[in-house]
């Protein structure tokens, strides 16, 4: 008697097993499939937006300095998805750029449409500042104190270059 319960708690444990495996690499197919399905979405809006936006360049017959900036944007997000694409991390100093350039943006469009110098112009420089510095506080606690899957990614890469 005792060796049968052995033996169904054994194929018990063997079923569970096997049924986790299962479920876990169905779950891990899934994620990756609405990652990839998403990031090609996510693509192919930059892609189309950007080349909206240049076409309105060239209809208006010229581009501004925030037009530029605009398509600097689309850029910084498609570097943004192809990074993603590749590493399946999210680069945060990437969306940072990006919030910079728009604020870029914004203040070339208060000093040049309303030539104005006030508490508004002084926000957004204030707000490019503390965003660039920011991207310096990543940068060098990314330097000083890389995380663990990133020294690993690193030594992945020397292993695949040799």
């Amino acid at each position: 008697m005792q060796e049968k319960i052995r033996a169904l708690n054994s194929s018990t444990g063997r079923l569970h097993r096997t049924l986790k495996e299962t479920a876990d690499t169905v779950g891990h197919f899934l994620v990756d499939g609405f990652h990839f399905l998403a990031l090609f979405a996510i693509g192919a809006a930059t892609v189309w937006s950007a080349a909206a936006a240049f076409l309105g360049m060239i209809a208006k017959g010229h581009a501004s300095l925030a037009d530029i900036l605009l398509l600097f944007i689309y850029l910084e997000l498609g570097a943004m998805v192809g990074i993603y694409f590749r590493t399946t991390r999210l680069p945060v100093r990437y969306l940072i750029y990006i919030a910079i350039t728009a604020l870029g943006r914004v203040l070339i469009e208060i000093v040049g449409a309303e030539h104005r110098t006030g508490y508004d112009l002084l926000i957004v420089t204030g707000s490019i500042l503390m965003l660039a510095i920011a991207v310096l506080v990543l940068r060098i606690g990314s330097s000083r104190f890389p995380s663990e899957t990133a020294v690993s990614d690193l030594r992945g890469l020397g292993k695949k270059q040799k």
